[in-house]
């Protein structure tokens, strides 16, 4: 084994949000071991997004540094555009540039539907969808300068379907649609986007109110097999510039890294040119759901190609 990674990250500059704890801890950790320079935001809120602590975001930084890293603390909300505006003005200012956004702040306020209510929903999106749209955003003009660029977003299995937090899971199914219509805009400026969907115990999956996951269901294998670190490799692996895939979802967590497809089936085609009946979608339900011979398209345009080829024939 090489005495040095390959996979370094010398002379690039990375924003990791929501880095005080958990998942974005990790990430910023293994991004400034491997030579990073990290801007570590984190508000220091509450996990249903109260209050704020710098203690956080400054006790990283500590450990960055004393490990021999270089990386400054940031306590902007992302929750808000100006906040993610002042960040990332404070990255440029810090360290001059910015190759990296890690989009990994977020918030969890349980609550069941219909009770779910308007500040449920956008005091949720305001931190997992907005704040990733504006810290992007006021990123994206850097990157687009420099002609390089490395985004990911973080979405969550959440979105297979979740109880009694459908909040999250909006957000987080929003932010697939914000990365793969991104992507398409990225590549001709040499800038990167893709999600991560982290398998892990977090502080937002434990909620002390109505958690999805909580310490008592696992055992010790299980908690350990379920630790922030072990999804943060995938991360840096997206963040790097050898990394070549585009507008993709990858799962990570418990020692497993799997490509999360977004696919259609061959369908059933509708012959001739009358317009179909309902009794004619019935009688052919099971071959609109065939699973058999699925594609993966690659964008919008590949689908709308396949999906209507027919038309050529």
């Amino acid at each position: 084994m090489n005495a040095t990674p390959d996979f370094r990250f010398d002379g690039r500059v990375a924003i990791v949000t929501g880095a005080g704890r958990g998942l974005g801890r990790a990430h910023a950790l293994l991004l400034a071991e491997r030579g990073a320079k990290v801007v570590v935001n984190d508000l220091g809120g509450t996990k249903e997004g109260d209050g704020s602590d710098s203690g956080p975001a400054n006790d990283v930084v500590q450990e960055i540094t004393a490990a021999g890293g270089v990386a400054v603390a940031d306590t902007n909300n992302v929750g808000t555009e100006a906040g993610c505006h002042a960040l990332v003005e404070g990255a440029v200012g810090a360290f001059g540039r910015i190759d990296i956004v890690v989009n990994n702040a977020g918030i969890s306020r349980f609550a069941t539907f219909p009770e779910a209510d308007a500040e449920n929903l956008e005091r949720t999106l305001d931190v997992h969808l907005r704040g990733t749209w504006h810290t992007t955003r006021a990123a994206w003009p850097y990157m687009v300068e420099q002609g390089y660029g490395r985004v990911i977003t973080t979405t969550s299995t959440g979105m297979f379907g979740l109880a009694d937090n459908l909040a999250y899971a909006t957000a987080k199914g929003a932010l697939i649609g914000f990365t793969r219509s991104l992507a398409v805009e990225a590549a001709s400026h040499g800038i990167l986007v893709n999600c991560i969907a982290p398998n892990a115990i977090t502080r937002p999956s434990t909620t002390a109110g109505k958690p999805n996951i909580t310490t008592r269901q696992l055992d010790e294998a299980r908690i350990q097999a379920m630790q922030t670190g072990l999804v943060s490799p995938m991360v840096a692996y997206l963040a790097h510039e050898d990394c070549k895939v585009n507008g993709e979802i990858l799962v990570a967590g418990a020692h497993r890294f799997a490509r999360w497809l977004l696919a259609v089936t061959p369908g059933y085609r509708s012959p001739g040119a009358e317009v179909p009946t309902v009794e004619e979608i019935a009688e052919h339900w099971d071959e609109i759901n065939d699973e058999s011979g699925y594609y993966v398209p690659a964008n919008l345009h590949d689908w709308a190609s396949t999906f209507m080829a027919h038309l050529n024939a």
